[in-house]
């Protein structure tokens, strides 16, 4: 009769734990373009591990608020938290390049030999993981630790203020140029439509005039 209770009291013990797991399922990819498959997809509370199929994809045992990691030495190590509403999630991963590592991309049936070719020869400005950033600002934020958010001017909802860059005026505002124009809000772009995404302080931004007194966001988009 004790070890019947004693077994029924582990189990109601156990069932928050049980309950407190989801799968999530995702696609790898490289060059934001390329599935990558092969590659051993973990989390970290949950220990559990799977690896990707040939279209780069994996369903993976995850706790509530586990981490979701990727290691590997072709690629940028991957980190990200998973969230109670991620039932899904996209990862792209950032190749680093050296003849080792085209030579283990291929060998370890991470990427195919012509794909890693065709986007090293054409899609370098792909290597990036902007696309898994959900809006501008988000990927502002964490990719350059000088930024600040802040209200927009002109109308915007959010606009970017570049620490130790203050206008004498009541506006921290920076500029921004997209695709070399002007522009006064830069909420409306994808971040998976970027090729490349800057910075300009101090006497870098002479060329743009009085106006970029707070810095420049520089943006040049895949059009």
């Amino acid at each position: 009769m004790k070890t019947t209770a004693l077994i029924t009291t582990c189990l109601l013990m156990a069932l928050p734990i049980f309950s407190q797991t989801r799968v999530v399922s995702g696609k790898v990819t490289a060059f934001n373009h390329y599935p990558v498959q092969n590659v051993e997809v973990a989390s970290k509370k949950n220990k559990s591990a799977v690896v990707t199929d040939s279209l780069g994809r994996f369903q993976l045992v995850c706790n509530e608020k586990d981490m979701i990691m990727i290691k590997t030495k072709v690629f940028d190590s991957f980190n990200e938290r998973v969230t109670a509403n991620d039932d899904s999630v996209s990862i792209n991963l950032i190749y680093r390049d050296s003849k080792k590592n085209r030579e283990m991309a291929t060998s370890m049936g991470y990427l195919k030999p012509d794909q890693l070719t065709y986007a090293l020869a054409h899609l370098t400005y792909e290597n990036n993981n902007f696309c898994n950033y959900p809006d501008i600002f988000s990927l502002l934020r964490a990719n350059f630790p000088e930024v600040e958010i802040i209200n927009g001017s002109g109308g915007a909802g959010k606009g970017v203020s570049i620490r130790g860059k203050k206008s004498i005026t009541l506006s921290s505002e920076a500029v921004y140029e997209v695709d070399k124009m002007i522009v006064t809000d830069i909420s409306f772009i994808n971040p998976c439509d970027i090729a490349t995404i800057d910075i300009m302080k101090s006497g870098q931004t002479a060329v743009y005039g009085t106006q970029a007194v707070n810095g420049v966001v520089v943006i040049k988009t895949k059009r």
